[in-house]
């Protein structure tokens, strides 16, 4: 019945223009009838709960049947969420002022929620003076949007103030450090490892590097993934970018990203393992760590993880996707609570 409701949503709140869009952007790229390649969207929505973004992203006109069933599609995705996290409870992610109060220990760096208050700029002031860079976001944004680092200095903190207040990025944050490993790869972001649990178990974890001079690492704003093999923390994929360039290096820094490791990994695993017993009514999430000089620490998390940079065609062998992976983990999942 899901799966059935979940199709009549899409059909009526279907970008009709995108969809024919990704049809002619398939034709180019191999010639295939358009006819054909349309109804082959409403069959790999029909069968696999694919949208046409699926269908374009992860190539699934490439993919045999056998292939296509292994790919962790949208319609996937939701039904994930929709049966592990409890919506009573998603106001500690979709909230950053709440995820801060819930996960403050392990955030390890200071944070201030502003109000349009004198009070309120007074503690700003003294948080400015302590911290001489800050970070701003909005509270209820996600994929970076928002982000933004401020220098302050006494002549300009009250316009900085005004500012957040006027733009409603009320959320002030200590910079946080990376280890000098991870930085090197791109100095000028934070470039954090997104690591995805269902029931604590990780199913998926990436490495997202920034690019150019953006100060956010984020895959829908023109930085990289790769991801990184679970159990060795090596990064044994090509990263990639939106517009699928590969590379094997960072193309600003020429730094190694493939065969890259991630410093303290066993550390990192059993810290997310730890974060995610916090709340458990919210058993599929998305975390974004950052590796300090010493310890990991929380960016933030996600109760909708975007499966966009699940399983993208440079990162399968064979063909395959993330599905098996998370079949193998419901299963163990299954046999705990029976």
């Amino acid at each position: 019945m899901g799966k059935i409701s979940y199709l009549i949503k899409r059909i009526k709140s279907m970008d009709y223009k995108s969809m024919f869009d990704t049809v002619n952007f398939v034709h180019e790229k191999n010639g295939k009838n358009k006819i054909g390649i349309f109804f082959d969207i409403i069959h790999c929505g029909l069968k696999y709960q694919a949208g046409y973004m699926d269908y374009k992203i992860f190539e699934m006109y490439n993919l045999n049947e056998k292939q296509r069933s292994t790919i962790v599609t949208r319609g996937i995705n939701n039904e994930f969420v929709r049966r592990f996290n409890n919506p009573e409870y998603i106001k500690y992610f979709r909230n950053k002022i709440e995820f801060n109060k819930k996960f403050n220990k392990y955030l390890l760096r200071d944070w201030l929620h502003i109000e349009d208050t004198e009070s309120s700029y007074n503690e700003f002031v003294e948080f400015c003076e302590k911290h001489k860079s800050i970070l701003v976001k909005p509270i209820d944004e996600c994929c970076g949007k928002g982000v933004e680092i401020f220098k302050t200095n006494k002549k300009n903190t009250k316009e900085i103030f005004d500012n957040l207040i006027e733009t409603r990025r009320t959320l002030v944050e200590e910079i946080a450090v990376q280890c000098d490993e991870i930085a090197s790869l791109h100095p000028t972001s934070i470039n954090t490892i997104r690591i995805v649990t269902l029931k604590g178990e990780i199913v998926a974890a990436y490495l997202r590097i920034g690019n150019h001079n953006n100060v956010v690492d984020n895959f829908n704003h023109g930085g990289l993934v790769a991801p990184i093999n679970i159990e060795t923390g090596i990064i044994d994929y090509l990263a990639i970018d939106k517009d699928l360039n590969i590379y094997e290096k960072h193309p600003i820094t020429n730094e190694p990203i493939l065969w890259f490791k991630i410093p303290k990994w066993p550390r990192i695993k059993r810290f997310v393992a730890q974060a995610s017993k916090e709340v458990p009514e919210i058993g599929y999430i998305g975390w974004d760590v950052c590796l300090g000089q010493k310890d990991p620490f929380l960016i933030e998390a996600n109760e909708f993880p975007g499966h966009d940079i699940y399983q993208l065609p440079p990162h399968r062998t064979d063909g395959i996707g993330l599905l098996p992976r998370f079949e193998k983990v419901l299963k163990k999942i299954e046999e705990e609570e029976s």
